[in-house]
This record gives C-alpha cells, structure tokens and sequence, in this order.
C-alpha cells in the first residue's frame, strides 16, 4: 500500500483529502499544518507521496518542498494550490514538484493525479 503525507494549514482539506482516499489503496501516514512540521514528518515517515499547500505559516509549502528534495532528491510532492497562485506554481514546477492541483477540486481528478505519480 503506498504511503501519503498531507500537508495544508486548513484543517478541513486535511479532512477532505482524507476522506476521498479512504476507498482507494492509499495509507494516509500523517498530517501536518505547516512546512516546519512536512518536513520532519517527511524525514521520520519516509511517504511514497506528499500533497502539499502553497500558503502556510511558518514555513510555505515552496520552502518545504526545497527542504524535502534537498533531504531526498527522489521525493514525490504533488503542489496543491489556490487559484491565481500560478507563478507560484511554476516555481514549484522548477523547484521538483511533479505536478500540482487546483484547489477546488473533483476528488476523482485528485485520485487520477495522485496515482499517475504513483504509478498505479
């Protein structure tokens, strides 16, 4: 079964996420609020896969997902973002996320996304 990390200050995507794969062959193995607490869950849990938020306090998900590919050049970090963040999208893009999602989203287009990455 493969392993996921989700990462989004708001606690109700959290949720969200969890909720839509809890039918499929996913282990959600942590949940964090910001990129300070992603990144040492990343390193203690070892996830086949991290969903993470752009906008977070004390550390933004762009600075997370450097710290994590930095940690682990091979890192599977999905970048999931609000509409009209784009640049920021591209910086992610650039900085090893392998795609991103737009928030709102439909859970199976979140599903698809998340299995091509896993290839599964």
């Amino acid at each position: 079964m493969k392993k996921l990390l989700i990462v989004d200050d708001a606690a109700f995507m959290r949720l969200s996420i969890r909720s839509m794969l809890l039918k499929h062959e996913i282990e959600i193995v942590g949940e964090a609020a910001n990129g300070v607490i992603a990144v040492a869950m990343y390193k203690e849990l070892r996830p086949d896969v991290v969903t993470m938020d752009i906008t977070m306090p004390e550390m933004s998900g762009l600075e997370a997902l450097k710290a994590i590919r930095d940690f682990d050049p091979q890192a599977k970090v999905i970048m999931v973002s609000a509409m009209g963040q784009e640049g920021m999208v591209k910086e992610a893009i650039i900085s090893g996320a392998k795609t991103f999602i737009v928030k709102p989203f439909k859970e199976e287009f979140f599903y698809q996304t998340l299995a091509k990455v896993l290839g599964i």
